[in-house]
């Protein structure tokens, strides 16, 4: 999930589904096909965001939708008759991001990992969410189901909305924006952007505290990001 990496064991979920003659989607838009491939593990759709990974470099919107050939003919005739398809240019693009996927989701990964232990030495920050941590309460299970952790790290500062705002706004080198998966580091504030539509008790239910700050960790050199979100810290 976006943004505390909570996960679900996707192979259980698919025996239910099945016993009830129900169809299950998984979005893999946090990990793309490099890290996880829900098919395998049951699913019978998969939706990306190619937006994000797939592309990786914020270059161009686009989608995909993938399953079996009976369930694609029914998405292709909706298509048809509604026209959300890629341009030739932007389906070119995405083609492209491919080539560099499992490059980038393991550099994602590994700027991530080390962002996320070193947050965990601050003074300031109450808690850190991240799958590739052993105190994950599903980092097992996210071992046994993905081939890696991916790029997002969430981590809750003390002092609420204000210290969350203060690290954001100090940061030099990221990028204050809601959109994740760049090559480039992206920081946020879930409360107020991803979540600000939730009323308190539903932010509550979520844990989506006013001091949670999400990092899409991108490709930089990790030392750099850890220098400029120290600065509000």
């Amino acid at each position: 999930s976006n943004p505390l990496g909570e996960v679900v064991d996707i192979t259980e979920l698919s025996k239910i589904t099945q016993a009830n003659n129900i169809l299950l989607a998984v979005d893999n838009a946090i990990l793309s096909p490099a890290l996880q491939n829900p098919i395998k593990l049951g699913a019978d759709v998969v939706i990306h965001s190619a937006t994000k990974y797939i592309d990786g470099q914020g270059r161009c919107l686009a989608g995909a939708v993938l399953g079996s050939e009976a369930i694609i003919e029914q998405i292709s005739a909706f298509t048809r008759a509604t026209g959300p398809s890629l341009s030739a240019f932007n389906a070119w693009i995405v083609l492209k991001g491919l080539d560099t996927l499992s490059l980038r989701m393991k550099a994602h990964s590994d700027n991530a990992l080390k962002l996320a232990v070193w947050l965990q030495t601050q003074d300031q920050v109450e808690k850190v969410h991240y799958l590739g941590l052993e105190s994950h309460p599903n980092h097992t299970l996210a071992s046994t189901q993905q081939s890696g952790f991916g790029g997002i790290v969430s981590f809750e500062v003390k002092g609420g909305r204000e210290a969350a705002f203060k690290v954001i706004n100090a940061t030099e080198i990221l990028s204050i924006t809601a959109n994740l998966g760049d090559t480039k580091t992206t920081i946020t504030h879930p409360a107020s952007t991803t979540h600000g539509r939730l009323t308190d008790n539903e932010k509550q239910q979520a844990n989506i505290t006013e001091g949670l700050i999400r990092i899409s960790v991108g490709l930089e050199d990790i030392g750099d990001v850890i220098n400029d979100i120290s600065k509000g810290l």
